[in-house]
């Protein structure tokens, strides 16, 4: 019996969906399925939703839940991370603050100074997590799905180096299927080659039945339903020859071309970018209002609604089969520090590329340098989270200044000094939840 452990269990929709692909591994079915999160009440909605997995799928599985991670690690085959603790509040002023700036950012959760800031937020909890898996379960495959994706495996895999930690995001198989979906492929005729950073990796290859897929996609782009769906990345790969992961709202962020003016918000940003909180902040004077109560009765109709058994397409059930279950090797792209992997990115950094998974653990594939129009574009991203992950660990300020000054963005719009009365604005705007930092000067 293997004993998996989901931190941040609170994430309904993530844990109910990994638990019902995790226990359809016969290696798996009888499995110990142990829930932690800090919320009792959401700690409650998902062992009631587990809990039901288990029934309808008859499967020999237990479940505990709790709010101390301490009473489940012990021994532990598996830990699975998908903590958030970036409130209505935090993310309305990750928004707003930085708009007043004339930074306008769609989602904020991964960098530019949003998703910086969710990371000092979000990674002393982090460190403490791995701490406990250090010392109670050190074996523990460790699997993070929290973001900022790139800066908190960055940091953890610096500071637990003996810890087995990968990020995984679903930013590169969601593409990967949207593009087959345009040339109209299945996708078991699909094959790619896929490197970067974590929602801005490149697909190197797309290819279907073995064939260069890229024409089809270009050809597919040049219909207006198509082009206008993913506006941001469509012009990325129509000028820089390779589509990128990750949706448009995010890309948007992550350079310099689509958000420093008004009149390119509206061109590239406003029609084609999905789901946009930028837009719902900044028509706001005040916070959201509290949404437990809707956010009660989402779940309460979900849980009454019939149970899928069937697996779905993450990849955290198929790597704990590979490593821990059946033996199965498996191929998926994880965020892992850049040794030797991608010739023409930083050392060190956090990179997103192919690892195999397999009994003996994972494997990153080297994948060489990639084309040079890519690399300077994730260069600039992968040194501003380096910035960050160093001024966490240090409780420097002048890191993150320098951090959020070079993200290509915010440097497209603000002077230095701008740059800087944003950073201390977001310091003085989390003072309470970010400490150990002397003041800015």
């Amino acid at each position: 019996m293997k004993k998996i452990v989901f931190i941040g269990a609170g994430s309904f929709i993530f844990t109910r969906n990994l638990v019902r692909d995790v226990l359809t591994f016969p290696a798996f079915s009888d499995s110990h399925i142990a829930l932690v999160d800090t919320d009792p009440e959401k700690l409650d909605f998902a062992r009631r939703a587990v809990s039901r997995i288990i029934e309808e799928g008859g499967y020999p599985a237990t479940i505990s839940a709790t709010t101390d991670r301490a009473e489940v690690l012990s021994d532990a085959d598996a830990v699975i991370i998908t903590i958030s603790l970036t409130s209505s509040t935090r993310w309305w002023s990750d928004h707003v603050i930085p708009m007043k700036y004339g930074v306008d950012i769609n989602v904020g959760d991964t960098r530019g100074p949003a998703g910086i800031f969710r990371g000092l937020r979000t990674l002393p909890a982090m460190l403490d997590i791995c701490r406990d898996i250090e010392r109670l379960c050190p074996e523990a495959v460790v699997l993070n799905y929290t973001n900022p994706m790139a800066m908190l495996c960055r940091a953890m895999q610096e500071a637990f180096p003996s810890l087995r930690i990968v990020g995984l995001c679903h930013s590169v198989q969601g593409t990967a299927g949207m593009l087959a979906q345009w040339i109209g492929a299945p996708m078991d005729e699909i094959s790619f080659l896929c490197a970067g950073i974590n929602h801005q990796a490149w697909f190197l290859e797309f290819k279907r039945g073995g064939s260069d897929a890229y024409p089809m996609i270009r050809e597919a782009i040049g219909k207006p339903d198509i082009y206008n769906h993913e506006q941001v990345r469509n012009e990325m790969f129509l000028h820089l020859g390779y589509y990128v992961t990750e949706s448009s709202g995010h890309n948007s962020e992550y350079c310099a071309w689509f958000r420093k003016r008004p009149d390119l918000i509206e061109k590239y940003c406003t029609h084609g970018t999905g789901w946009n909180p930028g837009l719902y902040c900044m028509g706001r004077t005040a916070p959201p209002p509290d949404e437990d109560e809707a956010m009660r009765q989402r779940i309460e109709n979900e849980l009454k609604n019939p149970v899928s058994l069937a697996r779905g397409g993450e990849y955290a059930a198929y790597i704990l089969n590979a490593v821990i279950g059946e033996g199965t090797c498996f191929t998926f792209n994880g965020n892992v520090r850049n040794w030797s992997l991608i010739d023409n990115l930083p050392d060190g950094a956090c990179v997103e590329v192919p690892i195999l998974a397999s009994p003996r653990g994972f494997d990153a594939a080297h994948v060489g340098p990639l084309p040079p129009q890519l690399a300077i574009l994730n260069t600039q991203n992968a040194y501003c989270d380096e910035l960050a992950v160093r001024g966490a660990l240090d409780a420097d300020p002048t890191a993150i200044f320098h951090a959020v000054a070079y993200d290509p963005l915010t440097s497209a719009v603000c002077s230095l000094s701008e740059i800087k009365s944003m950073v201390k604005d977001l310091f003085e705007a989390n003072s309470d939840c970010i400490k150990g930092f002397r003041r800015l000067d």
